[in-house]
């Protein structure tokens, strides 16, 4: 991974993964959403208010990035997809993308169940072979926020089969999203802000 395309603000408080060279295709392609991104990723701060607040649908903290995404001009996606053989149609059904902008899908994965994972990266592999998506990413948080949860008494919400980071990493780099490039994008504790 080009480590240098990564500026130190951001690094410091972010765990990036980069597979086949999606940070270089972002900066070199795709500056515009390279630059929402890392804008997003610069004003989120992981807020005592956030953790404390229970949950319902959507987090507070999926609310941010969806919300700050959208003034940036993402949108969720969703694909109509089929595969023609011999002139016989068959419908290749993909869920929708939580923000698509450009050839650019992201995914926020807070507190799901990891197996959304596997989800999340096939559907990046699918989305890549039809050329409707050039580079995918994923929102996700490491064991040191689990850890910051349980700290502030709401460990139970962050269940064992969550999504973290050390769940991520091993489906990137075993091949999940096929060719897709897919940048992994892990919230660590430094980011916390005793907010109340």
């Amino acid at each position: 991974m080009s480590i240098e395309l990564i500026p130190d603000d951001v690094r410091g408080k972010w765990l990036f993964e980069d597979w086949r060279h999606a940070c270089a295709i972002l900066d070199r392609d795709f500056p515009r959403e390279w630059a929402d991104i890392l804008d997003v990723l610069r004003d989120f701060r992981l807020r005592k208010s956030m953790i404390l607040k229970p949950g319902g649908r959507l987090s507070s903290i999926s609310e941010f990035f969806n919300d700050s995404f959208a003034v940036r001009g993402w949108r969720e996606k969703g694909f109509d997809t089929s595969v023609v053989v011999d002139g016989q149609e068959t419908e290749t059904p993909t869920h929708k993308v939580d923000c698509f902008k450009n050839r650019i899908a992201l995914e926020i994965e807070w507190n799901n169940k990891d197996p959304f994972y596997d989800r999340d990266l096939n559907n990046f592999r699918l989305l890549f072979e039809l050329r409707a998506v050039s580079v995918g990413v994923i929102i996700t948080k490491t064991q040191d926020c689990i850890d910051l949860y349980t700290e502030l008494g709401r460990g139970a919400s962050t269940g064992q089969s969550t999504t973290v980071w050390h769940k991520l990493i091993p489906r990137m780099q075993g091949g999940g999203a096929g060719g897709c490039p897919v940048l992994a994008l892990g919230m660590t504790r430094q980011l916390y802000v005793e907010d109340e």
